[in-house]
């Protein structure tokens, strides 16, 4: 709870401090011209790599893959802009540092490191259904529940109402004794 406080209170005061120091130096004008200036730059470096970061994601997927990577530096670029859309001179840094892919790397690596010694990571795919059966093994499979009307559609050589394939029947039917 102390850093969150001090966060919360302590940027506003550098920002203050800042503002006052700079715009001492350059003017107020100029300060508020460069607050302008690098929220319009922020907007535009967000759009460029939010779209490759975008792009590398749906690629990820479409090859099965899980997109850690992609999706991490897409939270980054998001953070990034709030800070820059965010007046003030050190937001404005710490989001421009934001969009250097390596330092993203950097960041993202002790993120990493730090959340694996901290706190439990489990990392899960929509992709795939994952239970834990009473005997603690894994059970990972694909299920369709076919109702009676796709039964007697399916009997009477029609297409269920979804029109994709079934899968074989596992166990007894209806007609089946037993």
């Amino acid at each position: 709870m102390p850093l969150l406080l001090l966060v919360f209170i302590g940027v506003p005061l550098i920002e203050v401090a800042l503002f006052v120091l700079i715009g001492e130096q350059i003017g107020l004008w100029a300060t508020l011209a460069t607050i302008v200036l690098t929220a319009i730059i922020g907007t535009a470096l967000l759009r460029a790599q939010g779209l490759a970061t975008l792009h590398r994601v749906q690629e990820e997927l479409n090859r099965g893959g899980v997109p850690v990577e992609a999706v991490f530096d897409g939270a980054c670029l998001l953070v990034a802009g709030a800070l820059l859309l965010t007046p003030g001179f050190l937001t404005d840094a710490i989001g421009f540092l934001l969009f250097v892919p390596t330092l993203r790397r950097v960041f993202g690596a002790w993120l990493w490191r730090t959340l694996q010694r901290n706190a439990k990571v489990e990392v899960w795919s929509s992709s795939q259904t994952m239970r834990r059966g009473r005997d603690g093994r894994v059970i990972d499979g694909e299920f369709h529940t076919i109702d009676e009307e796709d039964e007697a559609a399916e009997a009477d050589g029609r297409k269920p109402r979804d029109g994709g394939p079934r899968p074989p029947r596992l166990g007894p039917t209806k007609g089946d004794a037993g």
